[in-house]
């Protein structure tokens, strides 16, 4: 019903919308009272890039985060990520994670862009703690917070907007009535624009010196047990999982790689897997899989008909170096 009402038409929309007025209400307050300085921002002695969504999740973030820091990597920058850790309940806070943190401390996203890219990384409701901890620990360049556009506790340098070029903004409106945090006109303020997949929009239009297109590109299968890894076409019989935010791209990019999907099961995001659940879902004689971010959940109980696929985010060339610029930008000014 929340989607159709979204990013489609449903009556019950209008019931909505004094409860997204006051949700506008409190996040135009809250943004005021940290810009007039009533309300203090921490500003990190190391340059911070947020990378964060206008409207509720699905849009491409967590791909955009590590193929980010792979790119900086590759300019030999140090790189840090700090994370909310949304979905994980540690014992203290902030949380800096190793090779034995689990998704139930730390969130799946944060656990998936370690794994993925062997950078520190740390988890705190409070981001400020979490870059705190990281620079105790490191000698960093530059920090990436996944998420946190709308976290102004935490001060700034770069601001990185990531958009899902199908769905776009539904239907522009605030929460509950539509999907947004911020409204469109946010987008003026922000140093790049990152739209996930192709898109018919006016956008590049609009801010054609900070709009790019990024493209999700899959890989090779790899098998949660065995770490195998296989072309995805080798896979047969095949049952697809998805607990993220937009199942259907997942489900649709599998549809249009022609691959041998038998059935597809929806999960809520950050749903959290067990062995009977996922036996209910495929026998040991079918194939299952999964997206990366549901695999970091199921390691420890992982069976031999088990398989993901990771998704590589190709970034243009000229948005890395757009950002490095702005980096060098603002190295000088803090000299």
């Amino acid at each position: 019903m929340i989607e159709k009402m979204w990013y489609g038409k449903n009556r019950l929309f209008w019931l909505f919308i004094p409860f997204s007025l006051l949700y506008g209400l409190i996040a135009f307050v809250r943004r005021s009272l940290y810009r007039l300085g009533i309300f203090k921002s921490w500003r990190s002695p190391v340059p911070i890039i947020v990378i964060g969504n206008l409207s509720v999740g699905g849009n491409g973030k967590t791909p955009l985060v590590v193929g980010l820091i792979e790119s900086l990597k590759q300019k030999g920058l140090q790189v840090g990520v700090v994370s909310r850790g949304y979905g994980g309940k540690a014992d203290s806070y902030p949380l800096i994670l190793d090779n034995t943190t689990t998704t139930e401390q730390a969130g799946d996203e944060p656990v998936l862009i370690f794994q993925r890219t062997n950078v520190p990384v740390a988890v705190s409701p409070h981001r400020a703690e979490a870059v705190q901890a990281l620079l105790k620990q490191y000698e960093l360049d530059v920090i990436l917070t996944d998420d946190g556009l709308q976290h102004y506790a935490l001060s700034r340098d770069i601001e990185v907007v990531v958009v899902d070029g199908k769905r776009l903004f539904g239907n522009g409106w605030w929460m509950p009535a539509g999907p947004m945090r911020e409204r469109k006109r946010r987008l003026k303020s922000v140093d790049l624009i990152i739209i996930n997949g192709d898109s018919v929009n006016n956008l590049a239009q609009q801010y054609p010196n900070k709009t790019y297109t990024m493209q999700l590109t899959p890989l090779y299968a790899v098998n949660l047990l065995t770490k195998e890894k296989k072309a995805l076409s080798s896979l047969q019989n095949i049952y697809a999982i998805a607990g993220i935010s937009n199942p259907k791209r997942f489900f649709d990019m599998l549809i249009n790689m022609q691959i041998d999907v038998v059935k597809t099961v929806s999960f809520a995001d950050h749903q959290k897997f067990t062995l009977p659940l996922l036996n209910n879902v495929a026998s040991s004689e079918q194939t299952l899989l999964m997206t990366e971010k549901d695999a970091v959940k199921c390691r420890q109980f992982a069976q031999k008909n088990w398989w993901y696929l990771p998704i590589d985010a190709v970034i243009p060339v000229e948005a890395v170096d757009q950002i490095c610029l702005l980096l060098a930008k603002t190295k000088s000014q803090r000299e």
